[in-house]
């Protein structure tokens, strides 16, 4: 085969690669794109986040029901950069749980994240301060309620509507 050839044969198999279908790589699988490593960037979609601990979140409706929700739990800097962000979806009864060192006012924003969200903001003493909800995907809007939180869940967009939970509903974790 000559030079001429042989290039043509493998540009058009390195077409056929870049223009075929792949699925999505989970979260955790490590990077697969040929040439390319991680980032270390936690914002980066090619950033491989290590396993977070888990939680179980249980909040109280208005009528005194209850809802729990199995979280991942978000308590580094780069955890907290992370976020819920490049994931596709989010199941109904789980959620991401940030922790903070001190309660004080929080903002959020949505940049990569690419599915709406509640954000429920929950003061030291573990009362619900405030509700964003159905935050929209992929903004830079800063989001907060204006009151001192020291930890902020995550659910899907819709959840809190759906629970009941409102402002001044109390919360209780279980760490595992």
């Amino acid at each position: 085969m000559t030079g001429w050839a042989r290039y043509a044969g493998v540009a058009a198999l390195l077409c056929i690669f870049a223009c075929s279908k792949s699925e999505p790589t989970p979260r955790s699988a490590p990077v697969t794109k040929a040439n390319s490593l991680p980032s270390t960037d936690p914002a980066a979609e090619s950033y491989v986040m290590p396993q977070l601990p888990h939680a179980r979140v249980t909040l109280k409706d208005v009528y005194g029901g209850t809802h729990p929700v199995d979280v991942e739990v978000a308590a580094s800097d780069e955890a907290t950069t992370r976020g819920m962000m490049w994931r596709a979806r989010l199941d109904d009864g789980k959620g991401m749980l940030f922790i903070f060192p001190d309660e004080k006012v929080r903002a959020f924003w949505m940049r990569n994240t690419l599915i709406p969200l509640d954000m429920l903001f929950i003061g030291a003493d573990k009362k619900v301060v405030g509700i964003v909800e159905q935050a929209a995907p992929q903004t830079l809007t800063s989001r907060s309620v204006g009151v001192p939180s020291k930890y902020v869940l995550e659910v899907p967009g819709g959840w809190s509507a759906k629970s009941g939970v409102k402002p001044g509903s109390p919360v209780e974790i279980e760490t595992r």
